[in-house]
Order: C-alpha cells, then structure tokens, then sequence
C-alpha cells in the first residue's frame, strides 16, 4: 500500500477481519488485516480488536462499501 494505512473497520476476531477485507478485495479495493496477537498464536490478544486496513486512495469507496454491507446508506 501505499502512504500510511488507514483503518476502515474493527473487528472482534481475526476471521472477521478476513471476512471484511475479503468483501472490500473482491471488489477491488486494496484491504489487509492488522492484529496484536502474536501472529495467531495469543488470540485473547484480539480482545482490543483486529484493524481492516485500506490504501488512503481506497478509504471512501472501502466506507461505501462497508455501510451498504451493514444495510445503511453510505458515510459522508
């Protein structure tokens, strides 16, 4: 990515965070997940959350995105 990542969503798990970066790579965003949990192996570390990180240039479509996702109309 390039420039500083932003971060889109906090998930409560790793595999939701795949599955949230998953939807915004499908639709051709660039997406990656950011978690403080040892690689995996600690999972109780996830408990402040796994970051869904975008490019800078992706973060108001990756927002569209997430909030049509969620049933809402889109962020401004």
């Amino acid at each position: 990515m390039d420039g500083a990542a932003v971060t889109v969503a906090v998930a409560s798990s790793r595999p939701e965070a795949e599955l949230i970066a998953g939807l915004l790579r499908s639709n051709g965003l660039r997406a990656g997940v950011l978690a403080d949990d040892a690689g995996g192996a600690d999972p109780q570390l996830q408990l402040e959350g796994v970051r869904v990180l975008v490019a800078p240039d992706d973060e108001a479509a990756a927002r569209q995105l997430l909030a049509e996702a969620d049933g809402g109309s889109p962020a401004k």
